[in-house]
C-alpha cells in the first residue's frame, strides 16, 4: 500500500511542477520537479532508498528505447566518429583527469574514490539533454552529437565507476579484467537487443498478418519491449541492458510498416501512449532527484571531512573541471576535422570555439548520475566506512544540479535565445510511364458496382481517388513528393488487397502471383539496361558483376516464390534480409563520399536500371495486349510508380532535401486526403455504402491524418 500511495504522491508532484512550469516559464520543469520532491522530502521527512538495478530497468530502459526509436539514423551515421570518441575515450579522460584532480583538492579523498565520482559524472544524461531541444535553436549537430553521445556513454560510464568502486572497496585494481568485461557488455548488449528486436518485431507481423489487430496488445508489447531487452541483456547475460535498449531503439526507427502502413491508428495510439509514459518517467526522475538530495548532502553537511563552504567549492570546481575537459576535447576533435578537410584540398578555416562551448555546456547530468553515486557501498573490505562517501556524494548532487542551471543561464547568453531545460514529456489509375503511354484511366474511373460495396472495396475505392488526385497534380517541379505519396498509397491498397484475396490455402493469391510476374518482366528490363551500359564502358566491371549478380539473385527468389505458391524460403528470408542490411551499410558509407566516382557511378546504375526496367514493362504491356489483360490493373500502376520512384530517387541523391520538398508533401498529402473524404461522401450519396460504414470510413481517414501530423513532426524534430 506505500508503494502505491508513494508512487500516487509523484504522479501528482510531477503533474504540479508542470502547471506550476507554466506560470513560471524560465525555470526549468527538472527544476522545479526537483525542488518539489526536495520540498517533500523535507517537510515529511521522506526517505527513499532506490535501488540502482530497478531504477536502470523501470526507467531508464523505456526512455533510452523511446530515444533510440526517434534519433535520425542518418546523423547517428554522420556523427558516429565523434559519438563513440565521446562516449568512450572522452568518459575515460574525464574519469582519468576529473579524478586526479579532484584527489589533489580533496588529499582526504582515496585517488580510487576520486576516480569513482569522476566515473559517474562523466556521462551526459540524455533525459535532460533531450529537453534543451524543445526551447533553444541549438545547431542541429549539437542536439544530434550530445543526444548520440548520452544514449551510449551510460555504459563506459557505469563500467568505469564499478571498477573504480571495487578498486577503492579492495584496494587493487586488474586493467585486464576492465577491458575484457568493457568488450564483453558491449558486444553481447549490442547482439542481445538486436537478436531480440528482430524477433519482437517479426512477432509483431505475424501478429497482425494474422488479422490480430487489436490497439491495446501491439501497444502492450511495444511498452513492454525495452524492458524485456534489457532484463534479459542485464539480468540474465550479465551484459549492457543500456546498449541492447539504444540499439532495440534504433532498429525500430524508421519501420512504419509495423504499424501505420497497416494501421495507422495504431501509430497514434502507440505514440500518444508513449507520450504519457515519457512524460510521467521523466518527470517522476527529476522528483526522485529531489527526494534524494537530503540524503546526499546531509551527511556531508554534519560530517567533518570538509566544511559546507569547502564542499560547495568543491562541486563548482569540480563540474569546471569537466566542463573544461569536455571543450577541450570537442575542440580538439573540431580542428582535426578542419585539418582533414584541408587535406583533402579546403580552405582551412578555424572551428568556431563557440560550438564547442554549447556542446560542452549541453551535456548535462542528470538522476543517473545520483542514483549510481547512490549505490556507493557504505563499508569497504577491512570493514571500515567507504572514504569520503558523504563529501562523494555532496559533490555529485552538487554537479547534477549546476549543470541544469548553468545550461538554462549560459545557454541563452550564448546563443542569444531564451532556453528552458525540461523533460522529454512535457510538451487505380494507371499514368503515362517515363518511356511509354500507359492508359491513365478507364473509362469508368468514377464508378462503382451497382450492389452495396463491401468495406474493403470501399476503402480501395478511397484510396484510388485520392491516387486521381495526385496524378493530377503531378508536375515537372514536384516529381520527387508525388512520387513518394503515390508509393505510399499503392503500399496500401496493395495491402488491402493481398488481405482480403480468397485464396486456396496452397494456392499464391492471384494478386501475389500479378506482382511476382511483373517484377520478373521489370527486372528483364533492368538486366537489359546493365549489360547496355557495360558494353558502352559507362561503368566498370566489378560494378556491373555485383549489380548483374544482385538482380540474377532477386530473379531466382521470384521463380522459388512462384514455384511454391508464393511463400519464401527461409534461406530466400535471410538472403532478402542481408541484401538489406548490406544496401543500408553501402547506402551510409556512400553518404561520406559523395563526390566520388563509385558514388556517382551507382547513381547511374540505379537511375538507368529503373529506367530499363520501367521500359522493358511498358513494351510488354503494349506489344501482348493479351498477356497485359490478365494481370491487374492496380499491379501494374505499382510497379509504374516503383520505377518513377527509384528514378526519382536517383535524380535527387545527394541534393539536401528542403522545406519545399516537405511543403508540397503536406500539400499533396491534404488533397489526397480530400480526395478520400469527397470520395466517401459520393458513395454514402449513392447508396453504394451505408451511414455507419461512411463512419468508420472517415474515422480511418482521420487516423491516418494524425499519423502523417506525427511522422512530421518526428521530421522536423
Amino acid at each position: 500500500m506505500e508503494l502505491i500511495e508513494s508512487i500516487m504522491a509523484m504522479v501528482a508532484l510531477v503533474i504540479l511542477g508542470s502547471v506550476i512550469n507554466r506560470y513560471l516559464v524560465v525555470v526549468p520543469v527538472a527544476l522545479i520537479q526537483a525542488a518539489l520532491g526536495l520540498i517533500v522530502a523535507l517537510t515529511f521527512k521522506v526517505e527513499l532508498q532506490v535501488s540502482t538495478d530497478w531504477f536502470m530497468l523501470l526507467f531508464m530502459a523505456p526512455l533510452l528505447f523511446n530515444d533510440g526509436r526517434h534519433y535520425p539514423k542518418r546523423q547517428l551515421w554522420y556523427l558516429r566518429g565523434p559519438i563513440l570518441g565521446n562516449a568512450v575515450l572522452l568518459v575515460l579522460a574525464s574519469t582519468l583527469i576529473g579524478g586526479w584532480l579532484f584527489h589533489l583538492l580533496s588529499p582526504s579523498t582515496p585517488l580510487a574514490a576520486a576516480f569513482a565520482l569522476a566515473a559517474i559524472l562523466s556521462p551526459t544524461d540524455l533525459i535532460a539533454v533531450q529537453g534543451l531541444a524543445a526551447r533553444i535553436h541549438l545547431p542541429r549537430t549539437v542536439l544530434n552529437l550530445v543526444s548520440g553521445e548520452s544514449m551510449i556513454n551510460d555504459a563506459s560510464g557505469l563500467i568505469s565507476f564499478k571498477y573504480a568502486v571495487a578498486a577503492a572497496v579492495s584496494g587493487t585494481f586488474i586493467l585486464q579484467n576492465a577491458v575484457r568485461d568493457f568488450f564483453y557488455v558491449s558486444v553481447v548488449g549490442l547482439l542481445v537487443g538486436t537478436v531480440l528486436i528482430l524477433l519482437i518485431n517479426g512477432l509483431r507481423r505475424w501478429l497482425l498478418k494474422q488479422g490480430i489487430n487489436d490497439y491495446a496488445l501491439h501497444t502492450v508489447l511495444q511498452i513492454l519491449t525495452p524492458f524485456i531487452i534489457y532484463f534479459v541483456a542485464d539480468e540474465l547475460l550479465h551484459s549492457s541492458g543500456v546498449i541492447a535498449v539504444v540499439i532495440a531503439g534504433l532498429l525500430s526507427n524508421g519501420q512504419p510498416g509495423l504499424q501505420s502502413a497497416v494501421l495507422p491508428e495504431l501509430r497514434l495510439v502507440s505514440e500518444r501512449t508513449w507520450d504519457i509514459v515519457v512524460y510521467l518517467l521523466n518527470g517522476i526522475i527529476f522528483v526522485l532527484l529531489g527526494m534524494e538530495l537530503p540524503v546526499a548532502m546531509g551527511a556531508t553537511i554534519k560530517n567533518e571531512q570538509a566544511s559546507t563552504s569547502e564542499a560547495l567549492l568543491l562541486v563548482v570546481l569540480m563540474y569546471v573541471i569537466l566542463l573544461v575537459v569536455r571543450v577541450a576535447w570537442l575542440y580538439g576533435n573540431m580542428l582535426l576535422t578542419a585539418r582533414r578537410s584541408q587535406r583533402r584540398g579546403q580552405a582551412w578555416r578555424w572551428p568556431p570555439f563557440q560550438q564547442a562551448v554549447v556542446t560542452g555546456i549541453s551535456g548535462v547530468r542528470g538522476a543517473i548520475t545520483l542514483i549510481g553515486v547512490l549505490s556507493l557501498p557504505l563499508t569497504v573490505a577491512g570493514g571500515d566506512g567507504f572514504p569520503g562517501r558523504a563529501l562523494i556524494l555532496f559533490v555529485a548532487a552538487g554537479v547534477v544540479i549546476l549543470s541544469l542551471v548553468v545550461a538554462s543561464i549560459a545557454l541563452p547568453i550564448i546563443t542569444r535565445e531564451r532556453v528552458v531545460v525540461q523533460g522529454r514529456g512535457d510538451s487505380a489509375a494507371l499514368a503515362a510511364a517515363d518511356q511509354g503511354d500507359l492508359d491513365d484511366t478507364d473509362d469508368d474511373e468514377d464508378e462503382v458496382a451497382a450492389a452495396q460495396l463491401s468495406f474493403p472495396e470501399a476503402q480501395s475505392y478511397t484510396l484510388q481517388s485520392a491516387v486521381r488526385m495526385i496524378e493530377s497534380e503531378r508536375r515537372t517541379e514536384n516529381q520527387k513528393p508525388a512520387l513518394d505519396l503515390l508509393a505510399e498509397y499503392q503500399a496500401r491498397i496493395r495491402r488491402l488487397a493481398f488481405i482480403n484475396a480468397d485464396k486456396p490455402d496452397d494456392a499464391i493469391p492471384p494478386l501475389l502471383a500479378d506482382e511476382l510476374n511483373l517484377r520478373r518482366i521489370g527486372l528483364t528490363g533492368e538486366q537489359q539496361a546493365l549489360t547496355q551500359l557495360w558494353r558502352e564502358g559507362r561503368i566498370l566491371a566489378d560494378t556491373y558483376i555485383e549489380t548483374r549478380d544482385r538482380i540474377q539473385q532477386r530473379v531466382e527468389d521470384i521463380d522459388r516464390s512462384l514455384a511454391h505458391a508464393g511463400r519464401r524460403s527461409v534461406s530466400a528470408w535471410f538472403r532478402h534480409r542481408w541484401r538489406q542490411i548490406k544496401r543500408g551499410v553501402a547506402h551510409l558509407r556512400l553518404i561520406d563520399r559523395r563526390d566520388g566516382h563509385h558514388y556517382s557511378e551507382q547513381l547511374l546504375v540505379e537511375k538507368e536500371t529503373a529506367k530499363g526496367g520501367l521500359k522493358h514493362l511498358s513494351a510488354v504491356m503494349r506489344q501482348q495486349p493479351e498477356q497485359a489483360q490478365q494481370y491487374d490493373r492496380q499491379m501494374v500502376y505499382a510497379q509504374v510508380v516503383h520505377y518513377r520512384n527509384r528514378i526519382a530517387n536517383a535524380k535527387a541523391a545527394g541534393k539536401k532535401r528542403n522545406t519545399d520538398y516537405d511543403d508540397e508533401l503536406r500539400r499533396l498529402r491534404l488533397l489526397g486526403f480530400a480526395a478520400e473524404r469527397t470520395a466517401i461522401r459520393r458513395l454514402m450519396d449513392n447508396g453504394y455504402i451505408t451511414t455507419g460504414m461512411a463512419t468508420k470510413l472517415s474515422a480511418d481517414v482521420s487516423y491516418t491524418e494524425n499519423a502523417a501530423n506525427l511522422a512530421d513532426v518526428d521530421d522536423a524534430s
